[in-house]
């Protein structure tokens, strides 16, 4: 089943940066708690330069503009042209398609509540509240009811204060949403799986958030009752997803056409490796110069967290390897299929959360510890998926 890349070059394992990603998001999160602590105006006054609506900011332009450094990366390398392949491919694309999109958003959402709003309710604090964003477009006065909020006026600009936990919750569900669409790539050739279907999966995901991440997020977030204006998801899907998508369709053949297709892989695309793990780091370190205050007084924050995450990472990478193998798929093409549901696009999520609920909310933590738990788990079932793949029918294996 032989599919050709939609997606240059092919990766070749994990770089510094990726290995050690877990590595550099703690040194972000000590480095964030620090600059709180020393410059606690710092990361304020760079989030206040925002574009506002009805006097509350909606688009902060310094984070914008590492949030799109976040993505440009990822989307100047794939070859659209390439999708139509796919079709080569039924029975494993399918899968991946059902799985990520109408199956994974609503286990996540599932296993959230249970942890974040039953298991450790008591844990997170059933008084505790976050001030979030007021949804955009909304000017409703102080002292209305918004979903589960209250508008309040925290720190001179209108904010809705909701229950922490449903913060998480947001958080959770937009990483949910959003199937990985670049560390991925290195997860599969990894397992040692077949890199055209990770990179045609790579190039239909991408496409499909364009449609389905507003569509789910918008109605997920309304069923946990953090309703969010649908003008509002769109304008994060066109800032986030959209533009980083078109900017890098375009440059890519402008690259190309002009330099040739070595150029392009030797070395635009070597000079760009690090920008997309450098402009996260940067974000991060933002956030906790906001969320330091939070965690230091109560530390075991990002463990309740993490566990409802690690727990629907493991579920959704066993129920697809599992529907895998009862489908008889070839190993390489089991391999990827597992690793492209269990992993998220957590770039998407961040700075969806970002834009929705501001720097500092709960939801934006939630999306970080996603980060912070994905490479560890991926490896983990990168091992797994090498130990099994006598589990499927395999052709060789290069």
């Amino acid at each position: 089943m032989a599919t050709e890349a939609c997606l240059t070059p092919q990766p070749k394992g994990l770089s510094v940066f990726e290995k050690y990603l877990t590595l550099w998001i703690v040194l972000c999160i000590v480095g964030g708690i620090i600059l709180g602590k020393v410059a606690p105006g710092a990361a304020k006054a760079l989030d206040g330069m925002a574009i506002y609506v009805h006097g509350a900011p909606v688009v902060s332009i310094p984070i914008a503009i590492c949030l799109f450094f976040m993505m440009y990366p990822i989307m100047v390398k794939i070859d659209f042209a390439e999708v139509v392949r796919a079709g080569k491919s039924i029975k494993p694309v399918g899968l991946t398609l059902v799985v990520n999109w109408c199956i994974k958003p609503f286990t996540m959402y599932a296993i959230a509540v249970l942890f974040l709003g039953v298991l450790f309710h008591g844990l997170i604090g059933p008084e505790e509240v976050d001030f979030v964003k007021m949804p955009l477009g909304l000017d409703l006065p102080v002292g209305s009811t918004h979903g589960a909020g209250t508008v309040v006026m925290h720190e001179g600009v209108k904010a809705l204060q909701v229950p922490l936990w449903r913060s998480y919750l947001a958080g959770c569900i937009l990483l949910g949403i959003a199937p990985c669409t670049a560390m991925v790539l290195v997860w599969g050739y990894l397992a040692k799986g077949n890199d055209g279907h990770t990179l045609v999966m790579v190039a239909i995901n991408s496409l499909a958030m364009l449609l389905l991440y507003g569509l789910l997020g918008g109605f997920l977030l309304g069923v946990g009752r953090l309703p969010v204006p649908w003008q509002a998801l769109g304008l994060s899907i066109a800032i986030y997803v959209a533009l980083p998508l078109a900017a890098g369709y375009a440059s890519r053949r402008l690259i190309i056409r002009a330099k040739g297709e070595r150029w392009f892989r030797q070395k635009f695309l070597h000079a760009l490796t690090p920008i997309t793990i450098v402009a996260l780091l940067t974000t991060l370190v933002l956030l906790f110069s906001f969320k330091g205050g939070d965690i230091l007084s109560n530390p075991l924050t990002i463990l309740w967290i993490a566990i409802p995450l690690a727990v629907q990472t493991m579920l959704i990478f066993w129920l697809t390897y599992g529907l895998a193998r009862a489908m008889k798929l070839d190993y390489r093409d089991a391999a990827p299929s597992a690793m492209i549901g269990a992993s998220n696009h957590f770039e998407v999520a961040i700075a969806t959360a970002v834009m929705l609920f501001g720097l500092s909310s709960g939801a934006a933590l939630a999306t970080v510890v996603g980060v912070l738990i994905e490479v560890p788990l991926m490896l983990l079932l990168v091992k797994v998926c090498l130990k099994t793949q006598h589990w499927f029918p395999r052709r060789a294996v290069v």
